[in-house]
């Protein structure tokens, strides 16, 4: 076992990191706290000081995803407090960003792995902080006539829907290699939005 000390809140993050990395290579079906334990470099017991099971431990890579998403996208928002569109458009980017920059946090927060999410009140919470702050923006958008008056989270879904499924498809691999020689991610989400957006 390495001799190497943990500050205080170190261990999870590292237990955090090696569970994303298994979860890349090897699937849900290849995370077990044990390979955690191993890829952390610390002994099979010492996962259970933070996560006492297999969930628990994929409900803190979705928590910790979503809290870095949600300030990233709130900065980016923050900065165009007086003009929504900027805020909608940058938002956008900032997700595409933080889905390229994060794959693999970003594909297990989005998976549906996380079986009983009302067990993790920390992640419904950011969760759904997240969605609130797009549902804020949509509502200012609508405010200035910039997306269509309808029901904010029903058009919330629909915006998200639209930015989600892109990055999904690029992620996949989906999305023809010739055109992502033209156009990068932003370029494609950015006209999805356009075609939402009241001119």
């Amino acid at each position: 076992m390495p001799s190497k000390k943990y500050h205080h809140g170190d261990l999870k993050n590292a237990l955090i990191k090696a569970g994303v990395e298994i979860l890349a290579k090897e699937g849900v079906g290849g995370l077990s706290l044990r390979k955690v334990a191993q890829r952390a470099g610390v002994s099979h017991s010492a996962p259970y000081a933070h996560f006492p099971d297999k969930q628990s431990l994929i409900a803190a890579i979705s928590t910790e995803g979503f809290n870095q998403l949600y300030a990233e996208l709130e900065a980016a928002i923050s900065s165009h407090s007086k003009n929504p569109k900027k805020q909608l458009i940058d938002g956008a980017k900032t997700y595409v960003r933080f889905a390229e920059e994060n794959t693999d946090t970003f594909k297990i927060m989005f998976s549906g792995v996380l079986e009983k999410e009302k067990d993790y009140p920390s992640f419904v919470e950011i969760s759904s902080k997240t969605f609130k702050l797009v549902v804020e923006v949509i509502q200012a958008c609508q405010n200035a006539g910039i997306l269509p008056t309808a029901p904010a989270d029903l058009m919330a879904v629909s915006v998200w829907g639209q930015v989600h499924g892109v990055v999904s498809l690029a992620l996949e691999g989906q999305i023809s290699h010739t055109l992502l020689e033209k156009k990068n991610i932003e370029n494609i989400v950015s006209f999805a939005l356009g075609e939402m957006i009241n001119s």
